[in-house]
């Protein structure tokens, strides 16, 4: 109980120090900075040298002051990669469900495992998809055949674990045909099934890229099977038109390279994808 009393005064510590960095923006000494939060200055040297071994913090000047780290840069500029984009998602969902008056949802990884993060439900009166953080295993999903698409076979293979590849029913799903989907799915730039989980839906998914051309997230419709037929090319172009959209915003316009060709490859007509 002392332990882990003494390392949440620590992580509190940790806190304290890079909150008065960042309110005195300026770069400190760690005995000012003891004296500033009311904290032992063993406590704050030791904790200051573990945050500049990790790159959290680091020396401003040859009189060892500090200051907030490169680290702590990238983790910001991380999250808000992540921030914007899940703003920018929400409008297009909103548009989506609103034109199609299908369920829309923005989709990404979380860890080895396929989840909703944001979804906007379509003007039905029963629910057809799955709860936004609920994980699923990738091959179950059309956005999986997209998510990982900037990966080769080897790494595909490896990232999935081998009782993902177990579809619902107990059947287990084909390698070689998940395989050749997602490379059809990268090329396409857009994919769809009639869905693994249930028996009376259908799946439609659209890749969003960042600047290295990783598929990050998708974008997706899950509508009735009668009707995704019936609409099937006004759902498609919809959804490729709002993924691609979302990709010139988070890319700041793709700009040039690989990212580029992937969305303009996006947003060409296309016939519908022949599924494995």
């Amino acid at each position: 109980m002392a332990e882990k009393q003494g390392r949440a005064r620590g992580l509190d510590h940790a806190f304290h120090i890079l909150d008065h960095l960042r309110a005195e923006n300026r770069p400190l000494r760690p005995n000012e900075i003891a004296q500033a939060i009311g904290a032992p200055k063993s406590s704050v040297y030791e904790i200051v040298n573990l945050l500049l071994e990790k790159g959290i913090l680091d020396y401003a000047d040859k009189e060892g002051r500090i200051f907030l780290g490169r680290k702590l840069y990238f983790l910001g500029q991380s999250y808000l990669h992540h921030f914007d984009l899940t703003k920018e998602a929400e409008e297009h969902l909103v548009h989506l469900a609103r034109t199609t008056r299908e369920t829309a949802q923005l989709c990404m990884l979380e860890g080895h495992k396929y989840t909703v993060v944001l979804m906007k439900e379509g003007e039905r009166p029963f629910r057809i998809s799955s709860d936004v953080g609920e994980t699923v295993p990738i091959p179950w999903t059309a956005s999986g055949r997209l998510l990982l698409s900037h990966l080769s076979d080897a790494e595909i293979l490896d990232f999935i674990a081998e009782e993902d590849f177990v579809l619902p029913n107990g059947k287990a799903l084909s390698k070689t045909t998940f395989l050749k989907q997602v490379r059809g799915a990268r090329e396409e730039g857009f994919f769809s099934f009639d869905s693994i989980a249930d028996s009376f839906t259908h799946c439609f998914a659209a890749p969003v890229f960042d600047e290295q051309a990783r598929c990050v997230a998708t974008l997706c419709l899950i509508a009735p099977r009668d009707d995704a037929n019936k609409n099937h090319a006004r759902y498609k172009a919809a959804l490729i038109d709002s993924a691609a959209a979302l990709t010139r915003k988070l890319t700041g316009g793709v700009g040039q390279g690989p990212a580029k060709e992937a969305a303009a490859k996006a947003v060409r007509p296309q016939s519908k994808l022949a599924l494995g």
